[in-house]
């Protein structure tokens, strides 16, 4: 890992597996700077009203990580909304719990406008009291002005993401997410050379995906 304070060109930090507080990071970036930014809140709003003592393996991976509180995950949506360029992404996940509760709080203060939502279907069955979960939520946000032209250029991106991860993916990170959907996002976002953020890197997959396609990167797998 790289660390911020070891760095003295904007260009040290750019495509490497940084490990700072992501607070601190996004606070040395300059307003709209960044073409896409991928955030995945490390919160267990569905397990903490969930115990079912049973959980598996990847649960109990999750329950460990430490986690963000609302004002934490607000301060972040915040900071993101900052840097993001005028009518620029930013893809957030979301599970059940907060997409019936809603996530308006965490907008508040920003330039940030809900324009979508992608069902990612994991094709493996989960855990549920009533019905069984199997799908996560990516809620797109756009940073004011809203316009579709232009600024999104792939039309065959469905609402519904069908998309099984590896188990050799799942021990890296228990909250890994799909690499196909992530690269189509970059690539209907973006263009080769621009810059994408992840300030919740975790496994790092998203700079995989961004290396991957020509796109540079900046993120950091120490969100708190």
């Amino acid at each position: 890992m790289l660390s911020l304070a070891n760095t003295t060109k904007p260009e040290d930090i750019l495509n490497q597996k940084l490990d700072i507080c992501g607070l601190e990071l996004m606070a040395r970036l300059e307003d709209e700077s960044i073409n896409l930014c991928f955030f995945d809140p490390q919160y267990r709003g569905v397990l903490e009203k969930m115990k079912y003592g049973n959980e598996g393996e990847r649960q109990k991976e999750r329950v460990k990580l430490l986690q963000m509180d609302e004002s934490t995950i607000k301060a972040f949506i915040k900071e993101i909304s900052r840097v993001l360029k005028p009518s620029s992404y930013l893809m957030l996940w979301i599970d059940k719990f907060h997409l019936c509760e809603g996530v308006h709080p965490w907008l508040e203060d920003t330039k940030l406008n809900i324009v979508d939502l992608i069902t990612w279907d994991k094709q493996k069955m989960g855990m549920g009291y009533r019905t069984r979960k199997q799908s996560e939520y990516l809620l797109v946000l756009q940073k004011t002005p809203k316009v579709a032209k232009g600024t999104w250029t792939l039309r065959d991106i469905r609402d519904v993401w069908s998309e099984k991860i590896a188990a050799s993916d799942l021990k890296l990170h228990p909250h890994t997410k799909p690499k196909g959907l992530q690269k189509a996002l970059i690539k209907a976002c973006t263009k080769e050379g621009e810059l994408v953020l992840d300030p919740a890197s975790g496994s790092f997959s998203v700079l995989a995906c961004a290396l991957e396609l020509n796109r540079n990167f900046i993120g950091t797998n120490k969100s708190v």
